[in-house]
């Protein structure tokens, strides 16, 4: 790869700076490598540190309609603190472990259309600059696989995925936002249900699988939405009849009756546990409480243990489509 990015602060013969990322898919909580690559400009400068941020490209809604902007969900500083002379090649190795949360972007490396970067942050001369940004792929844990298979081979398609800001009720949710992924119905839904959403909140214990089903209206009743929510480990999943248990829950999802007044109740299944019926727990889209964003992209404040987002001011650049090809994402800037 190129060394991509000359530091706009520092002006012509600064510094340039390209991260290389490992070969390779990672899961949520796992170790992201790679190197950080600089090249030294005309003169000495002092490189105060290097900072990676994760970035996601996130959807919103609010009373002028959706926008979409690019938030970062989380921060590490890889490097810093030594002298890059003139002209001088120096890399920086570094190895940091992904929130347990981050949304998957493929499975058996097929793309969902989800996009996360990494961006590179320098801190020279007293001025910080941001570097190139590199696209993040992110494979599902096993448990995650394996619900997901399941539903496939119970005959749900997949739609699209996405990422909502917002926050789910009930949940341990750290992130700013969640991933919705969306599936058409199984032929022996199709008549109870529009679509099935589903959104994994992974932690280092297991996993919340949360369920969401558009429910088609009957003869007195309209159409709403139904939500459950499980929890299963991340071990002894080879030994699970997934099949079964997934149907379980999809039984359990679409046989409620009364939308959005369902009592709550738990049950227990072979291994995961159910935590009833979450109706309107979503702050996100369409689902209760509003998000606030502006016109002119994700205005938002975050608040409450978690990292701290921020809106990035390069939405329209942030690989703008699923689609481009690896030179307009690694090529010159």
């Amino acid at each position: 790869m190129v060394f991509k990015r000359l530091l706009g602060s520092l002006g012509v013969g600064g510094p340039t700076v390209d991260t290389v990322l490992d070969p390779g898919a990672v899961m949520p909580g796992g170790q992201l490598g790679g190197q950080v690559q600089l090249k030294g400009g005309d003169s000495d400068f002092t490189v105060e540190h290097i900072t990676l941020e994760l970035v996601a490209r996130v959807e919103a809604e609010h009373d002028g309609g959706e926008s979409e902007g690019a938030v970062v969900f989380e921060r590490f500083t890889v490097g810093g603190g030594f002298r890059l002379a003139a002209g001088e090649l120096h890399s920086v190795p570094f190895s940091v472990l992904l929130p347990w949360e981050t949304p998957l972007t493929e499975l058996h490396g097929q793309a969902l259309g989800v996009v996360l970067g990494v961006r590179t942050e320098l801190a020279i001369a007293g001025a910080t600059d941001k570097g190139d940004l590199d696209r993040l792929a992110v494979q599902p844990l096993p448990v995650q696989e394996a619900v997901l298979e399941a539903l496939g081979r119970l005959g749900f398609g997949f739609r699209s995925a996405d990422l909502e800001l917002g926050r789910i009720g009930g949940t341990g949710q750290q992130l700013p936002f969640y991933q919705e992924i969306e599936l058409t119905p199984a032929p022996q839904y199709a008549h109870q249900v529009n679509e099935i959403e589903v959104t994994f909140l992974a932690s280092p214990t297991g996993v919340d699988v949360i369920l969401e089903a558009d429910k088609r209206g009957g003869l007195f009743s309209d159409g709403h939405d139904a939500v459950s929510r499980f929890t299963v480990g991340h071990q002894g999943v080879e030994q699970v009849d997934w099949n079964t248990e997934v149907e379980g829950w999809i039984c359990q999802l679409v046989e409620h009756h009364h939308g959005h007044h369902d009592d709550h109740h738990s049950s227990h299944h072979a291994y995961g546990h159910h935590h009833g019926d979450d109706h309107g727990h979503r702050s996100g889209p369409g689902v209760g409480t509003a998000v606030a964003a502006g016109a002119a992209g994700l205005a938002v404040g975050v608040v409450g243990g978690m990292v701290a987002a921020e809106v990035i001011d390069e939405v329209g650049d942030f690989f703008e489509g699923d689609d481009e090809d690896e030179n307009e994402e690694g090529g010159e800037d």
